[in-house]
C-alpha cells in the first residue's frame, strides 16, 4: 500500500508562486519505482493531468496550460514529489491531487486527498 499526502496549497494573488509537495509512504512506492502525476479539478470541470514525472526523473509531462510555468521534480531519498507553480493565474484555481502509477501516463493506482489552490485576480 501507498499513502500520498499533499501540502503547500493556499491563497495567492495572480502572478504569484506556490510549491506543492506530495509525500509518499509505504515500501511499495519505492519498490515499484512509481511515477507520480499531479492532477487538478476545478468546480464544474473535468479533472486535468497537469504534470507527471517518472521514477528517475528522466521523463516528465506537462499539460499545455501549465508549460513554462510549472515544474515537477522529485527527491526519492525523501519519497517526495514537488510541483513548483509560478506566474499563477485565476484559472489555476482548483484542488490539486497527486497520484502514483507505473508510468507517467498511468494507470494511477494510489491517490492523495488533495490540497486547495486559490488564485485571486
Amino acid at each position: 500500500q501507498v499513502q500520498l499526502v499533499e501540502s503547500g496549497g493556499g491563497l495567492v494573488q495572480a502572478g504569484g508562486s506556490l510549491r506543492l509537495s506530495c509525500a509518499a509512504s509505504g515500501r511499495t512506492f519505492s519498490s515499484r519505482r512509481y511515477a507520480v502525476g499531479w492532477f487538478r479539478q476545478a468546480p464544474g470541470k473535468e479533472r486535468e493531468r497537469v504534470a507527471a514525472i517518472s521514477w528517475s526523473g528522466g521523463t516528465t509531462y506537462y499539460a499545455d496550460s501549465v508549460k513554462a510555468r510549472f515544474t515537477i521534480s522529485r527527491d526519492n531519498a525523501k519519497n517526495t514529489v514537488y510541483l513548483q507553480m509560478t506566474s499563477l493565474k485565476p484559472e489555476d484555481t482548483a484542488v490539486y491531487r497527486c497520484a502514483c502509477g507505473t508510468t507517467t501516463m498511468g494507470p494511477f493506482d494510489y491517490w492523495g486527498q488533495g490540497t486547495q489552490v486559490t488564485v485571486s485576480s
